[in-house]
C-alpha cells in the first residue's frame, strides 16, 4: 500500500472509530435515560399494582359544581348559604386562576376564550357571591358578549340554566323521557357516554322543574341584544327535530301521565342499574351530576345510600390539596396502567416485581358481565376493560386491547387465569368490530348520522363510530397477538388504508389530532406486515417528517380539529413521542426520528421524568379536551425503548 493510500486508510478508520465512539456514548446515554425514567415509573406505582395519573380539563367542570351546589341546597329568598361554601370559594379561586387577560376562559390550554366555558365561569362566580362589576365578571361579561352572548352557548348550558328559570325553557332543548319507551332501541344508537348523559337528565328535566336561584338573582345580561334566542336550524333533519321539540314541550303539559310515569320509572330502572355496578354512573363527570340531580329530584332522601354513593363518588373527583381544588372528569387507572406497563416491558422490565403487581391487578379488573354493548352482541362472552377503576356495564375496545399489549410483557400470578382473560377478550375485541372494518370506542355500529341534527346533539359526541386511532390500536395488538392472518385483521388494515387523509396522516379521534391518529395507524399497518400498506406507512411517515419543528420535537393543536387540518403548536414531549414511534414504525433511523429523540433526550429531569404543559388528550373534538397527567412520562419511555 503506497504512503497516500495509507494515510487515506487511517482517516477512514479514525472517522469510523469516532462514528462508533459517538454511537456508544449515544447509546449509553439513551439507555441512562431509558433506565431513569423506568425507575421514576416504578416509583409512581401503587402497592395495589396500578398507575393512575391526574386527569385535568377545563374550568367548567368547577363551574357545574358551584351550579349542582344550588341545585341541592336551596336558597332561601335571596340568601345562599349551602354547608358546602368552603368548597365553593375553593372553586371560584379555581377557576379564577385560569382565567384569560381578556377575560375569557378557554377549553384547552393555549386556546382561544371559548363562550359556553365563559358564560359557565360568569354564572358560577356571581352565583358564589362575586360582585358582576368586578373586574373578573366585568371582563367575562364583556367577552361573553364578544363571543355572541348566551344565545351562541351550547344546549347544555341552556339546559343547565333553564332549570333555575336562568334562561327560558322553550328555548332550551327538551331530552324526552320517553325515550326510554320507544322501540328497536333507539336508545342505543346513541353513544355510550351520551346515554349515561341524557338518561337522568331527562329525569332531571320531567321532575325538577321548581328549582329556582336566589330571588333576584340573573344573568339577563349575557343575552345580547338583537339575537334570537331560538335553536339555530342548519338543516332539514334539524328543522324535523326542531318541529320534534315543540311537540315534546306540549306532550309536557298535556300528554299522557300515565305514560310519562312509566317513562320515569324505567329511566329510574336504567340508571340505578347502572350506577350500582360502577363508581358513579358511566363513571364520568356529567352523568354522575346528572345522576345525584335526578335522584334527588325523584324525592331520594339525603341520606339513602344510592344518592350518599352518588355523591361520594362524585366527590371522589376532586383534587383538592391545600387551596388546590381541581374537577377531573374521570379516573383512568387502567389506560394509566396498561401503557406504564407496555412502556415498561420494551424497555426491558418484564421480570420487575412490579410488573407481576400490575399483571394481577389487570387481571383483577377484567369485566365478566354483560353491559351496553352486548345489545348488539348478545352472544358475545363478556370480557374487556374499562378505563376507570370501576366501570362494568363500560368496557372500551381501546383500553381492552391495550391492556392485551401490556400483558404480553406482564405475567401474573395465575398463568392460567391471565391465559384465559386474555383468551376471552380476544375473542371480545373480534366481536366488537364494526360493520367497515375498524373498531370504535364502546359500541358496533354506532353511527346512525341522522341523530347528530336533534338539538342537544352539539356536544359534538352523539355518536360513537369507528376511528383510525383505535383501529391501528387494535390491529396492531391482534397482530402481536398471532392474529396478523385473521379476517378481523385483513378488514381493519383495508379500513386504515381508506381513512388515511391525502396528506398522508390520519385523524385522531381520542387524541390531538393527526400525530396522534397518524403514529397509531402506523404501528397497526407495520404489525400487519400487509405488503400494500407499505406504501401508506411511507407517506405517512413522510408526512410526520415534514410537519417536524425546528427544534426536532412535534406539536399540534387542539384547534386542528376545528380547522379539518393539522396546526403546529409548539413541541412538547407526548405528541414529539407519538412522532418518534410512528416513524419506528416505518424503519425510519434518519435525521427525523435523530433529532426527535434529541429533544426527548435533552427536556428530560435528572428524576427521569419530562415537563409538559400541554393538552393532548381529546374526550369531545371542539368541545371537551383532556390533559393526561402521565402522558409525559410513559409515552416518552416507549419512544426512547423502542428506538434503543
Amino acid at each position: 500500500m503506497t504512503s497516500p493510500e495509507l494515510e487515506s486508510a487511517r482517516r477512514v478508520a479514525r472517522r469510523h472509530g469516532e462514528q462508533i465512539g459517538r454511537l456508544i456514548k449515544d447509546a449509553a446515554e439513551i439507555n441512562i435515560k431509558i433506565h431513569c425514567a423506568a425507575e421514576s415509573l416504578l416509583t409512581r406505582q401503587s402497592p395495589d399494582g396500578f398507575w393512575c395519573g391526574e386527569l385535568t380539563a377545563d374550568t367548567t367542570l368547577e363551574s357545574d359544581y358551584i351550579l349542582l351546589q344550588l341545585w341541592l341546597h336551596q336558597p332561601e329568598g335571596a340568601q345562599w348559604d349551602p354547608p358546602s361554601r368552603a368548597r365553593i370559594e375553593k372553586a371560584c379561586r379555581s377557576i379564577l386562576e385560569r382565567q384569560l387577560p381578556n377575560g375569557g376562559f378557554n377549553i384547552y390550554r393555549g386556546g382561544p376564550a371559548e363562550v359556553s366555558a365563559t358564560v359557565k365561569a360568569y354564572c358560577a362566580l356571581k352565583l358564589a357571591g362575586r360582585d358582576a362589576e368586578s373586574e373578573p365578571l366585568r371582563k367575562a361579561r364583556e367577552r361573553v358578549l364578544a363571543l355572541g352572548g348566551l344565545q351562541a352557548t351550547n344546549s347544555y348550558v341552556k339546559i343547565n340554566l333553564s332549570l333555575f328559570g336562568l334562561y327560558p325553557r322553550q328555548f332550551a332543548p327538551t331530552v324526552p323521557v320517553e325515550i326510554t319507551l320507544l322501540p328497536g332501541n333507539v336508545l342505543y344508537e346513541m353513544s355510550s357516554w351520551t346515554r349515561s348523559i341524557l338518561m337522568p337528565l331527562s329525569i332531571v328535566q320531567a321532575r325538577g322543574a321548581n328549582r329556582r336561584a336566589p330571588d333576584g338573582f340573573t344573568v339577563d345580561e349575557l343575552l345580547l341584544p338583537g339575537m334570537s334566542l331560538k335553536l339555530p336550524k342548519k338543516n332539514k333533519f334539524s328543522v324535523l327535530f326542531h318541529h320534534l321539540d315543540r311537540v315534546f314541550k306540549v306532550w309536557e303539559k298535556r300528554g299522557s301521565q300515565h305514560i310519562r310515569g312509566a317513562a320515569i320509572r324505567e329511566a329510574e330502572r336504567w340508571i340505578l342499574d347502572r350506577a350500582r355496578s360502577t363508581e358513579g354512573l358511566g363513571a364520568i363527570f356529567p352523568a354522575m351530576m346528572y345522576f345525584i340531580m335526578a335522584l334527588d329530584a325523584l324525592g331520594y332522601p339525603k341520606d339513602h345510600k344510592d344518592l350518599a354513593d352518588a355523591v361520594h363518588h362524585f366527590e371522589s373527583l376532586i383534587l383538592e390539596t391545600g387551596d388546590r381544588f381541581i374537577f377531573q372528569p374521570a379516573v383512568s387507572p387502567i389506560w394509566d396502567t396498561a401503557i406504564s406497563v407496555f412502556a415498561l416491558g420494551e424497555a426491558g422490565r418484564k421480570d420487575h416485581a412490579g410488573m407481576r403487581r400490575a399483571a394481577d391487578w389487570l387481571i383483577s379488573k377484567e369485566v365478566r358481565r354483560k353491559g351496553d354493548w352486548s345489545v348488539k352482541r348478545p352472544d358475545t362472552e363478556p370480557s374487556g376493560w374499562a378505563f376507570e377503576f370501576a366501570n362494568e356495564f363500560y368496557p372500551d375496545i381501546d383500553d381492552t386491547a391495550m391492556v392485551l399489549l401490556a400483558l404480553m410483557h406482564a405475567k401474573g400470578s395465575d398463568l392460567a387465569a391471565q391465559a384465559a382473560a386474555e383468551r376471552r377478550a380476544i375473542n371480545w375485541l373480534l366481536a366488537m368490530q364494526s360493520s367497515d372494518g375498524g373498531w370504535a370506542a364502546f359500541d358496533v355500529d354506532n353511527n346512525w348520522a341522522v341523530l347528530n341534527h336533534v338539538p342537544f346533539a352539539d356536544h359534538n359526541a352523539m355518536l360513537d363510530p369507528t376511528c383510525p386511532d383505535i383501529t391501528g390500536r387494535v390491529v396492531e395488538c391482534l397482530c402481536r397477538r398471532g392474529l396478523a392472518e385473521h379476517e378481523a385483521v385483513r378488514r381493519g388494515v383495508a379500513y386504515l388504508l381508506q381513512a388515511q387523509e391525502k396528506n398522508g396522516s390520519w385523524y385522531g379521534r381520542w387524541g390531538v389530532n393527526y400525530l396522534y391518529g397518524t403514529f397509531l395507524a402506523m404501528r397497526g399497518l407495520a404489525a400487519s406486515g400487509v405488503p400494500g400498506a407499505q406504501e401508506a406507512i411511507a407517506r405517512g411517515a413522510d408526512w410526520l417528517r415534514a410537519t417536524q419543528n425546528p427544534d426536532g420535537g412535534w406539536g399540534e393543536s387542539c384547534a386542528s380539529y376545528a380547522r379539518d387540518r393539522f396546526l403546529p403548536a409548539p413541541s412538547c414531549v407526548s405528541q414529539t413521542a407519538w412522532a418518534v414511534l410512528g416513524l419506528l414504525a416505518a424503519g425510519r433511523s434518519g435525521a427525523a426520528v435523530s433529532s426527535g429523540v434529541q429533544f426527548l433526550l435533552e427536556r428530560q429531569r435528572a428524576d427521569g421524568t419530562w415537563p409538559e404543559d400541554t393538552t393532548t388528550g381529546t374526550g369531545f373534538p371542539n368541545v371537551f379536551y383532556l390533559t393526561y397527567g402521565m402522558y409525559r412520562d410513559y409515552f416518552p419511555l416507549l419512544a426512547l425503548a423502542q428506538f434503543a
